[in-house]
């Protein structure tokens, strides 16, 4: 984890993995391991996260399931989900379907 933590931006990150390697003095080498290897699988491997794993004692419960089967989420919008296949609907365009409905409700 120190490895990937210095991997980019060494000397700006020198103080957190310095951070880290400290965290052993309180919560000892099993704890911090587990810790570090729950924080590279969610993604955050900083002191913070760590740090915060090791507070909360939670560095050896499982995962939680997404129910989404490790997909990515899909962030553009429903415009740009199904853009090849529905035409989207600008706001104040009248179609053929709407005018009918606007005249038989004039007639009635």
């Amino acid at each position: 984890m120190i490895d990937q933590l210095l991997e980019v931006n060494a000397l700006y990150r020198l103080r957190a993995a310095q951070g880290v390697l400290g965290l052993r003095k309180k919560y000892g080498d099993t704890r911090l391991e587990a810790a570090c290897r729950k924080a590279v699988a969610v993604g955050d491997p900083s002191y913070r996260t760590i740090k915060g794993i090791l507070v909360a004692g939670t560095e050896t419960d499982p995962e939680p399931e997404t129910g989404d089967a490790g997909a990515a989420a899909f962030l553009h919008g429903p415009e740009g989900l199904f853009a090849a296949t529905v035409p989207a609907q600008m706001p104040g365009e009248v179609h053929d379907d709407q005018d009918r409905g606007d005249a038989e409700e004039a007639a009635r």
